[in-house]
C-alpha cells in the first residue's frame, strides 16, 4: 500500500460553475486530465490519496458534487481536507456518508496501515501582512481543529506508526516564522507536514520547505507538483 498527496485540484465539472483555471497560467490548461493521468498511472485500489483542500470551485454542495464524483471514480481511498475555497463543505456527517472510499477529515484522523493522517484547513498565521483580529479568531479555531486531529491520531497510534500532518494553508507566515501549527506538529511528534494553497513560481518561495525543529515541510499545491501526485509513503 502506498500513500500519495496533492493539493488544490480546483475542479469545476458542474455546468453551473465557470472557472477555467488556465486564466491563471498556461500550465493549468486541461489540468484535471493531467491529475487524472498521474492518478491512474500511480494509484492502485489499496492505495490512499490525500487531497489537501481547494477541491472544488462549487459554492453549493450540488455544484461540488460532480467534482466529488469524479474523484470517487478514481482508484484508491481518498482523504479530503477543506480549503479556503471549499465553501460547499458543510455537515461532516453528511459528507462522510456519501462515498465508500472517500473520507472527509475534520477534527479526526485517518489510519492507513502504518501511517496516521492528521490535519486541518489551517489559516493565515500571525506576522503575515494584514493579519487582522478576524484572522486571529479563525487561526485560533484552526489550531483547536488541528489539535483535535492530532489527539485523535495519538489515541490510536500503535508502536511503529507515523503521524503525518496536512494543512491547506502554509503552517507559517511568509517570513517562515514558527507558529501555533508548527508548535503542535513538534509537540505531537510529527516529522513530516504537507500543505498547499500557494500558486505561481514567484509565490512558491513564500512557503516553508525543508526542516524546521525536526519537522520536514513540503508544498504540494497542484501546479507546484506539475499536476503529478506526490508519493508520501
Amino acid at each position: 500500500m502506498s500513500i500519495y498527496a496533492i493539493g488544490d485540484p480546483h475542479l469545476s465539472f458542474s455546468e453551473a460553475v465557470d472557472k477555467p483555471m488556465d486564466v491563471f497560467g498556461e500550465e493549468w490548461k486541461d489540468h484535471g486530465e493531467k491529475i487524472k493521468a498521474s492518478w491512474l498511472e500511480k494509484v492502485g485500489p489499496d492505495d490512499t490519496v490525500v487531497i489537501a483542500g481547494d477541491i472544488s470551485w462549487g459554492l453549493k454542495f450540488e455544484e461540488a458534487l460532480p467534482d466529488l464524483e469524479w474523484i470517487d471514480a478514481l482508484p484508491g481511498k481518498k482523504v479530503m481536507l477543506k480549503g479556503n475555497h471549499d465553501l460547499w463543505w458543510t455537515g461532516i456527517g453528511k459528507l462522510n456518508a456519501l462515498f465508500e472510499d472517500m473520507y472527509f477529515l475534520q477534527n479526526t484522523c485517518y489510519e492507513a496501515e502504518d501511517v496516521i493522517i492528521c490535519g486541518s484547513r489551517g489559516w493565515v498565521c500571525p506576522g503575515s501582512d494584514d493579519f487582522s483580529e478576524a484572522d486571529k479568531k479563525i487561526y485560533d479555531r484552526e489550531l483547536l481543529r488541528l489539535e483535535y486531529s492530532l489527539k485523535a491520531g495519538e489515541s490510536i497510534r500503535k508502536e511503529g506508526q507515523e503521524i503525518i500532518a496536512f494543512t491547506h494553508y502554509p503552517p507559517t507566515n511568509d517570513k517562515k516564522h514558527p507558529s501555533g501549527f508548527t508548535e503542535l506538529f513538534e509537540r505531537y511528534g510529527v516529522r513530516r507536514a504537507y500543505y498547499g494553497h500557494l500558486h505561481r513560481k514567484e509565490v512558491f518561495k513564500k512557503g516553508i520547505t525543508g526542516n524546521l525543529n525536526g519537522v520536514t515541510y513540503t508544498l504540494i499545491s497542484a501546479d507546484k507538483l506539475g499536476f503529478e501526485l506526490l508519493k508520501v509513503k
